[in-house]
């Protein structure tokens, strides 16, 4: 019989539990239905689980149908156990979706699409809940719209429109529906596979609607995997079993795996004692897996999840990662290191927790996703180990990387030993992680010794030099070394290469990322201002809102450090009606850099563990060097680096405003805050602060208003945007974007002469290499020109907020509705495009009368004068 493994995943308290439940009892694994509310479903196999609800650890059920095996895997739902259902995409040949269709899309569906999408994974769908009111047309057309056209609705199979929605996603399969009229399975179970088709299923699990539909479909269209005759296997999972012991849950992949077979592992080879195949808290013992088994091996004392096993090719690294780490507060009297082996267990089990130990300050530390896990963390370490902990507040999981390439040397000869490394370190795009090469040529370093630098580069989390946060975002390539022929020893090369790293980040430019969360804000339509306001403050971005039904969803991405409590304030200021999820969404340069380095204090040179110098010898003794000094003693030649190419500034043409990424449009923008203050005075920094208070008068009772100092009115106006909106203006920018540029600049000149206000044009040159940014005087209004990476709406919402705060009478003209809910947070008047348009026109029209009385009044005053000459 053919062997599936299906994951089953979805956003917190969709149903994917319960759709279990119901495929293992229509499919005749289970005589009765369980119920996460009754706290006796199937997979809820943990005390923890019944109790809350919710599943927390991933499990295991085996399903047989007529010619398939099933091997479902429930994963959490919760964001904060995230970690462990991507843990489990690595051995899935499909995934069920399960998404709530009152609900709709939901943030973590979102982000368990993405990594579904990063791992090539085929996708079923399964719409829950659906004996409640739903738009079923409307939400489907959601689906195709937020996740892929290729979403189809596999509830109408065989209907007219079915086989050809499903063939458009292929262009042979489009051949076939011409040729023949309809698809073969075969031809149905290649697009499934290879993501060009996701059929999806309507129904309610509760009642097991739709759910016959959905295990037809899995047994019929399901990819069916090819297995290789050699051994392979991959570790996803390690656990314990109510007795301690330790369980390590693998896929066979290739080949078979024999009950007291050994592994070559890392540490040795170790003995297979045991296979178990579990489904739901019961196990069944094996003389051996097959390929395609998920199991249980009992025996292996070394293996970590992610790990390739025999001939199984390597994983990607996690995406989902704690960005915030938290101090363990351990009982009074209780000495850390007899606790630390008990925490490195669940280290094992999770490896996302990154247990570490400060010896300096004689602290244990880990990294946690959310306050669930917190709380479910205390409760497992009280139930396991006996022990009443607790956590001190979380701090931002910072990381290093550098600007440019560098090399680091690292050389290692005390007495009777000896090992030198030239390694280049360079910058590789955000989120590619650490790659590491050789490009040593074998008649310099033998290939075991270029081997081994490989394995000790691979095997270390390393240090950056300026708060001592791990480094990412490099490639590192071993070009040069040198061996002793009797002196050199594995451990020597493990010395050169962890001090040529340490070197090379002490000589190169380092730059400090920070962590940032994705966000989905779903709200009341009143509440939206006040979002984008706060997403500013925060020093984030947003997407353009959707408003519908009186409800917006916001899409938005902020710093993590900036995010502190926010989830509280949105649910007081939403009054319990808003939606709010977020997940780790990668990282980028660091806004406060040198704060954060003043505030963290790592002296990279006093770090004893990870030092930057070498150990050289002479007369018989080693001695050190400081990392400055390594290359005057170094034996090897230098690596010749290419200098760093200087670049001359240039002022192009401003070019079309688009939306900033957050890796640019939030650095500092000193050069144009210099030409701010240039023209309009001095700006000092300050945090955002609420509108003050009205003043009340104790003696009267009555509310005292601030009234704003008289004073010009100020209009910033979004240059691009009005030229877009307006319609002569455009059509002038589809000929020559320069010449609308000026008529729009003629146009307000005219405007500000009669209103006699100050009008402050801006265009911003996002995309223009290399721009500094301009502000000058046209006529008699001011034009400013942005740098690069800087946005006119940027630029806009800044003056706004700075000449509110002095009490200036502030309008805005934009068309961008994100825009002018910011302004209004500020103090400020919004004007559309309309608007404005309307508004210049009655000035036009006010400016022709006045010309045209003066004529008459000068017509009329010549002719009197005429008539009186004549008279006398």
């Amino acid at each position: 019989m053919r062997k599936l493994t299906a994951g089953i995943l979805a956003h917190v308290d969709a149903g994917k539990t319960t759709l279990s439940e119901a495929m293992l009892y229509l499919g005749g694994a289970l005589r009765s239905l369980g119920r996460v509310d009754h706290a006796d479903a199937f997979l809820d196999t943990h005390e923890l689980e019944r109790e809350r609800g919710i599943t927390i650890f991933s499990k295991q059920a085996v399903l047989p149908l007529q010619d398939v095996e099933i091997t479902l895997l429930d994963t959490p739902g919760h964001v904060d156990f995230s970690a462990e259902a991507e843990r489990t995409l690595q051995v899935l040949d499909c995934a069920i979706l399960v998404i709530s269709a009152p609900d709709g899309l939901q943030g973590h569906t979102l982000t368990l699409w993405r990594l579904l999408e990063k791992h090539h994974i085929p996708v079923f769908l399964f719409l829950n809940k659906m004996d409640q009111p739903v738009d079923r047309e409307a939400l489907l057309a959601r689906l195709k719209g937020s996740l892929s056209d290729a979403v189809t609705d596999f509830s109408a199979f065989g209907q007219e429109g079915f086989w050809e929605e499903a063939a458009l996603g292929d262009e042979a399969a489009l051949g076939e529906y011409l040729e023949t009229g309809a698809l073969s399975d075969g031809t149905l179970q290649r697009l499934v596979e290879s993501r060009r088709c996701f059929p999806c299923y309507f129904g309610a699990a509760l009642k097991t609607q739709g759910v016959r539909e959905l295990l037809a479909g899995l047994a019929r269209f399901a990819p069916r995997p090819q297995w290789g005759e050699a051994f392979s296997a991959r570790v996803f999972k390690i656990s314990r079993d109510s007795q301690g012991t330790r369980l390590t849950h693998i896929k066979v992949t290739g080949g078979e795996l024999p009950v007291k077979s050994t592994l070559p592992l890392p540490g040795g080879e170790e003995k297979i004692d045991q296979i178990r195949i579990y489904s739901g808290a019961k196990f069944t013992a094996v003389d051996k897996a097959g390929p395609g088994t998920v199991c249980a091996a009992v025996g292996l004392s070394t293996t970590c999840p992610g790990q390739s096993l025999g001939k199984e090719g390597a994983w990607a690294a996690p995406v989902l990662e704690p960005a915030l780490t938290y101090q363990l507060l351990l009982p009074e009297g209780t000495q850390p290191h007899a606790v630390l082996p008990k925490l490195r267990q669940l280290e094992e089990e999770d490896p996302q927790l990154h247990l570490e130990w400060n010896e300096a300050l004689g602290e244990i530390h880990l990294r946690l996703m959310g306050r669930v896990q917190a709380e479910i963390l205390k409760r497992v370490i009280h139930d396991r180990f006996g022990l009443e902990v607790d956590f001190g507040p979380g701090h931002v999981v910072y990381r290093e990387t550098i600007k440019g390439p560098v090399e680091g040397v690292g050389h290692f000869e005390p007495l009777r030993h000896y090992a030198e490394v030239h390694l280049l370190l360079e910058p590789l795009p955000l989120g590619s992680g650490l790659v590491f090469a050789s490009s040593c040529s074998e008649d310099r370093l033998d290939r075991n010794w270029q081997r081994l630098v490989l394995t000790h580069l691979g095997e270390k989390t390393y240090k950056g030099v300026l708060t001592g946060s791990a480094i990412t975002d490099m490639k590192i390539t071993l070009v040069a070394g040198r061996a002793h022929e009797k002196h050199t020893e594995g451990g020597d090369f493990r010395q050169a290469t962890y001090r040529a790293v340490r070197h090379g980040l002490m000589k190169a430019e380092s730059v400090l990322l920070e962590p940032w969360y994705a966000l989905r804000m779903e709200l009341p339509e009143g509440s939206l201002g006040r979002a984008l306001t706060d997403i500013q403050r925060m020093g984030g971005e947003s997407d353009p809102p959707e408003t519908a039904g009186g409800e917006a969803l916001l899409s938005a991405r902020v710093p993590v450090a900036a995010f502190g409590d926010y989830a509280l304030e949105f649910a007081a200021y939403t009054k319990g009606h808003g939606r709010l999820s977020c997940t780790v969404n990668g990282y980028l340069p660091c806004g406060e850099q040198e704060k954060i380095v003043a505030e963290t204090g790592y002296d990279p040179e006093g770090d004893l563990e990870d030092p930057p110098g070498s150990v050289f010898c002479a007369h018989g003794a080693g001695f050190q060097v400081p990392w400055h000094e390594v290359e005057r003693h170094m034996h090897l030649p230098p690596l010749d680096l290419p200098a760093p190419a200087s670049e001359e500034p240039s002022q192009p043409a401003p070019a079309l405003r688009q939306r900033p990424s957050p890796a640019k449009g939030l650095a500092l923008d000193n050069e144009l805050q210099a030409i701010f203050e240039k023209t309009y005075g001095a700006v000092k920094p300050r945090a955002f602060q609420p509108p003050p208070k009205p003043a009340r008068d104790a003696s009267r009772g009555k509310i005292t208003v601030p009234v704003p100092e008289a004073g010009p009115e100020y209009l910033l106006v979004d240059g691009y945007n009005i030229i877009f909106a307006w319609k002569d203006l455009n059509e002038a920018a589809k000929e020559n974007l320069d010449a609308a540029r000026y008529l729009l600049m003629d146009i307000l000149s005219n405007y500000q002469g009669f209103r006699q206000n100050r009008v402050i044009l801006a265009f911003d040159a996002y995309k223009v290499p290399g721009g500094s940014g301009s502000v000058s005087q046209y006529h008699n209004i001011h034009v400013v020109y942005t740098k690069e990476a800087e946005t006119a709406d940027a630029y806009i919402e800044k003056a706004s907020y700075k000449l509110s705060l002095e009490g200036q009478r502030v309008r805005v003209a934009t068309a961008d509705f994100a825009e002018q809910l910011i302004i209004l947070g500020h103090g400020a008047l919004r004007v559309s495009a309309q608007e404005l348009r309307e508004e210049v026109e009655r000035t036009q029209g006010e400016i022709a009368r006045i010309i045209a009385d003066s004529r008459t009044a000068s017509r009329g005053g010549a002719m009197r004068a005429a008539f009186e000459k004549a008279r006398n």
